[in-house]
Order: structure tokens, then C-alpha cells, then sequence
């Protein structure tokens, strides 16, 4: 006999997955961009230009690898991931790597319930080092295998893994394992 997972109620004035999604699509909503931090909207601020060609950058150097091997594919500009439950977060890395889908048929409509193997993240000159370090620790707290801080001033990537220190990489340097 099976036994049925209990949903665990609403937490007042804590927005679900699915209220986000909906705030989200709203007209007035459409050039703005959003995450759900454990039932909290916040607003963040769009990148700038310099943020969009390293980001463009980083993707298609990580398409090119990611199609080599036949597996997986890239999202970019902070496509939702749910990160976690009750209360939700949704999270929007800047670049992620899924191995979820085999197919466009089969992405999730909306966030997807499934975490990226990889997620980037890169600092722009409106972040704070505790609001980044702290989608760092969501992203690794809920099942992402490694994150890439990138900060394109410095020309560093800040490797972190679960389990492990971080390792800060210069543009010399080569990013390994997975």
C-alpha cells in the first residue's frame, strides 16, 4: 500500500513556486526580474553590458563542450531553477548546465524541479559579495555539484564544491572535474 506524502500548509505571507511563477507573468511584470527566496520576491537589478558578453562568452564555450559529449544542455539569462521547498526558492544563475531533458519536449514548462549539475554565477558591479555568496550556499546546500563565481574585473573564477574549500582560479588556469 502506498503511503501518501503529506504537503506540508501554506506559511502565511510566503509565496509558493506556483504564486511566483503567476507574479512573475503578469503584464507589469514582463521587463522585470525576480527571485523567490524562501517564500520572498526580490527584485534584481538587470546586468549590464560587459555581464551579457561574458555570460555569452561562458555559454558557448560551455555549449561546445557539453556537445561533444551528447548530453545535457545550457540555460542563460537566470532561467528559474527550484531550489527548494517549504518555504520555496527560486533561484536564476546567471548560466547553468542540466542533464535532466533529452529533448526540448521535455524541459519542465516553468522551473523545473530538477537542480543543475553546474551553475554560474557572475559578479556584476551592483552585487554585494553576501547576497552572491548567498546564492552560492543555496545552490550547493540543494544538490548543485559545483557553482562558478566569476568575476570579470578581477579575472577569477571562485570554484565551489559541496564538501571542499573553494578554489579561486586566474584566467590562466584550467576549471577541472566535474
Amino acid at each position: 500500500m502506498a503511503t501518501a506524502i503529506a504537503t506540508p500548509p501554506p506559511q502565511v505571507g510566503l509565496m509558493t513556486v506556483d504564486e511566483f511563477y503567476d507574479c512573475c507573468s503578469l503584464p507589469e511584470n514582463t521587463d522585470r526580474r525576480f527571485e523567490l527566496v524562501r517564500g520572498k520576491m526580490i527584485e534584481v537589478p538587470p546586468p549590464n553590458k560587459i555581464h551579457g558578453v561574458v555570460c555569452t562568452n561562458i555559454s558557448f564555450a560551455l555549449g561546445l563542450y557539453i556537445r561533444q559529449r551528447f548530453e545535457g544542455y545550457i540555460t542563460s539569462n537566470d532561467s528559474g531553477t527550484l531550489l527548494e521547498r517549504y518555504p520555496d526558492t527560486v533561484r536564476g544563475p546567471d548560466i547553468a548546465y542540466f542533464n535532466d531533458a533529452d529533448s526540448f519536449a521535455e524541459l519542465h514548462p516553468k522551473y523545473g524541479e530538477n537542480p543543475p549539475i553546474l551553475a554560474v554565477e557572475l559578479l556584476s558591479p551592483s552585487d554585494r559579495a553576501n547576497r552572491v555568496l548567498s546564492k552560492v550556499e543555496d545552490y550547493i546546500n540543494n544538490g548543485v555539484q559545483m557553482v562558478w563565481l566569476v568575476d570579470p574585473d578581477e579575472r577569477t573564477v571562485r570554484v565551489f564544491r559541496p564538501g571542499l574549500p573553494s578554489v579561486t582560479l586566474s584566467e590562466s588556469q584550467e576549471i577541472v572535474g566535474g
